[in-house]
């Protein structure tokens, strides 16, 4: 429908690029801005904000593409969308977060959030080599359960370690906090997706093919809340809430999404497409950044230029790989 709309005249998708872009960006700073102010208001760090309510939330549209396919029954998308999504958190949100600020990594994330997503990544791994080379509704039921381990285990520390409330912040009420939480999501949301409709007709009108848009513009549209959200909030000084971001929305893409892709219909593998080649990537770029990360316990312009590089130099190998 939207595609039709933006035909109508050749002007038209530049328009909604622009102010896609815009709705994406102002939304993704009153997204950040509700989120500091909820975390301060309950006691919590924004590091546990960032795991579960901006992770979980800007996760939406990998969400939605995976648990769409999957009652469609073609979820064979699922484990690609989860995968590129992952690698483009890793290396270009981070990335760009790393060139604008020192990111300092805290013990919680060194010691409990990367394993978590190291022993995740292993696991599909396992699946996709060991089990036939299929992720069954079984493997995906255990997925689902470890997700509920590791978000009840951050529920657990959220009480624990819960200090007063922050009385700097009283002229922010909880009811303007959660409005600028749950509009500025929508306007992240629904702007990333505006951007990657106008984009698509873009392309298209410029003669580039499906199978590029899909590597690159579907691909990396999906993980615009992330990218926004996550540069907004390394601009504002809120890096825990930036790492934060990144580490549970990957961990949400692999064990909540893949594991209700999997649970409503077992993801079959074809091993001839590269996807093992790209689990693999995926699993060699969680250690870099984790190494990153215990290297003097923070992470740095010269590993964010490198990230960038990384993916850079992936971007190019897919391409090459889709046309050969």
């Amino acid at each position: 429908m939207i595609e039709q709309f933006m035909a109508l005249s050749p002007v038209i998708p530049y328009i909604v690029l622009v102010v896609s872009f815009v709705a994406l960006i102002k939304g993704a700073d009153f997204f950040v801005e509700g989120a500091s102010s909820l975390a301060k208001k309950l006691g919590v760090s924004s590091v546990i904000i960032g795991l579960t309510v901006v992770a979980m939330g800007t996760s939406a549209p990998e969400a939605a593409v995976s648990i769409s396919a999957g009652l469609q029954g073609s979820n064979e998308i699922a484990l690609g969308n989860v995968i590129g999504s992952n690698l483009f958190n890793l290396l270009v949100v981070l990335g760009f977060c790393m060139l604008i600020t020192k990111i300092p990594s805290s013990e919680e994330t060194i010691k409990r959030d990367f394993p978590w997503n190291i022993i995740a990544t292993v696991a599909i791994i396992a699946a996709i080599v060991l089990f036939d080379t299929k992720i069954t509704r079984l493997e995906g039921i255990a997925l689902l359960v470890l997700f509920v381990t590791y978000m009840s285990y951050l529920v657990y520390k959220t009480i624990k370690d819960r200090k007063p409330a922050d009385e700097e912040i009283a002229e922010i009420s909880l009811t303007k906090s959660l409005l600028f939480l749950i509009g500025g999501l929508a306007f992240v949301i629904v702007g990333g997706d505006l951007v990657v409709d106008s984009a698509t007709v873009i392309a298209k009108s410029w003669g580039v093919s499906d199978a590029l848009i899909g590597l690159t513009i579907i691909a990396m549209g999906t993980s615009l809340p992330e990218l926004v959200t996550s540069i907004v909030a390394a601009k504002k000084n809120e890096c825990d809430m930036a790492i934060g971001n990144v580490i549970g929305s990957n961990l949400f893409n692999l064990l909540f999404v893949l594991g209700m892709s999997a649970t409503i219909s077992p993801i079959a593998i074809d091993l001839t497409s590269g996807i093992l080649i790209d689990a693999v990537v995926l699993l060699a770029v969680t250690v870099m950044m984790y190494i990153f990360s215990i290297t003097g316990n923070k992470l740095q312009k010269l590993e964010g230029v490198a990230a960038l590089l990384c993916y850079g130099g992936y971007l190019a190998y897919i391409i090459t790989r889709a046309f050969s």
